[in-house]
C-alpha cells in the first residue's frame, strides 16, 4: 500500500472512532442537565464530569493529525503525517475507555445502585482495553515498513480526498455538542442558571454551528461551483476553511465545557 492509501486510511479509521465517541461526549454534556442530576450524589457527578473530560480528550487527539496534515504538511502525504495520525488514533482510545467507563457506571448507579454500577463500569473499561488494545497486541505482526519517498508531491485528487475526509473527521465533534447545546435550552435546570451563563452558552452554540457550516462549506462549493472537479483553488479554499473551523470549534467547545463544570458547581 503506498502513502498515498495509508494515510488515507489511518484518517478513515480516526473517522471510524470519533463516531463512536461523539455519542458518548453529548451525553456527557446533556446527562449534566437532566432533571435526575441534581439526585445524583456528589461523587458521581464528579465521574461525570471525569467523564466529559476524558471524551474530550479522546475527541481532540482524534481530530488534532488532520489539523496537524493541513497545517505542517499543506495536505501533502508525508511519513510524518502517517505517523502523528497513527499515534494519536491510539492514544485518543484510552481516554475513551476511561471515559466510557465512568459514564457507564454513573448511568447503572442510577439504575441498580452504586455496587453493580461499579460492577459494570469496571466491565466496560476492562473490556474496551481488551477489545481496542488487548486485541491488537496480541495479533501485531512485525513491521514491514520500506523507506518511503518524502518528498513526492501527492496528486491533486488525492489531497482533495484527503482534505474532505478530514473535515468528515472534525464534524462530529460539533454535531455532538450542537446537539446538546440546542436541546439543554429547553430543560429548568438550564433556565436556573445566571443570565451570564445563559449568554455564555448561547455564544458558544452560535462558535460551534459557524464551526460546523465552515466544515459543510467544502462540500457544497465543490459541488456547486466546481462541478465536483478537482481544482487547485478549491483545494486552497478548503483547506482553510477546515483549519478555520476548528477556531471556532475549541472556543464553542471551552464555552460549554464552563458551563456544564458551574452547573455541577451550583447544583
Amino acid at each position: 500500500m503506498d502513502l498515498d492509501q495509508k494515510l488515507k486510511t489511518a484518517l478513515d479509521e480516526s473517522r471510524l472512532l470519533i463516531l463512536g465517541a461523539q455519542v458518548l461526549f453529548g451525553f456527557a454534556f446533556q446527562g449534566v442537565f437532566q432533571d435526575l442530576f441534581n439526585e445524583v450524589p456528589p461523587v458521581s457527578q464528579f465521574l461525570q464530569c471525569a467523564g466529559l473530560g476524558f471524551m474530550l480528550l479522546s475527541v481532540c487527539l482524534l481530530i488534532a493529525p488532520s489539523l496537524y496534515h493541513q497545517i505542517v504538511f499543506n495536505g501533502e502525504s508525508r511519513p510524518g503525517a502517517l505517523a502523528y495520525a497513527s499515534r494519536f488514533a491510539g492514544a485518543s482510545l484510552l481516554p475513551l475507555t476511561l471515559g466510557l467507563g465512568a459514564l457507564v457506571f454513573v448511568v447503572f448507579e442510577q439504575l441498580f445502585g452504586r455496587t453493580v454500577g461499579a460492577v459494570f463500569g469496571l466491565t466496560f473499561t476492562t473490556g474496551s482495553l481488551l477489545l481496542l488494545y488487548g486485541l491488537g497486541i496480541a495479533l501485531r505482526r512485525p513491521s514491514r515498513r520500506k523507506k518511503m519517498p518524502d518528498q513526492t508531491a501527492t496528486p491533486l485528487k488525492i489531497k482533495i480526498e484527503q482534505m474532505l475526509t478530514e473535515a468528515r473527521v472534525i464534524i462530529p465533534g460539533g454535531q455532538a455538542l450542537m446537539g446538546f447545546q440546542f436541546i439543554c435550552t429547553f430543560t429548568r435546570s438550564f433556565r436556573e442558571l445566571p443570565l451570564s451563563i445563559q449568554y455564555l452558552h448561547a455564544a458558544a452554540l452560535c462558535a460551534v454551528a459557524l464551526s460546523v457550516l465552515l466544515l459543510m462549506t467544502p462540500a457544497a462549493l465543490h459541488r456547486i461551483a466546481f462541478h465536483g472537479e478537482d481544482d487547485a483553488s478549491f483545494f486552497r479554499i478548503g483547506s482553510v476553511l477546515v483549519i478555520a473551523a476548528s477556531i471556532p470549534l475549541a472556543i464553542g467547545i471551552a464555552a460549554d465545557i464552563a458551563v456544564v463544570f458551574f452547573k455541577v458547581r451550583t447544583t
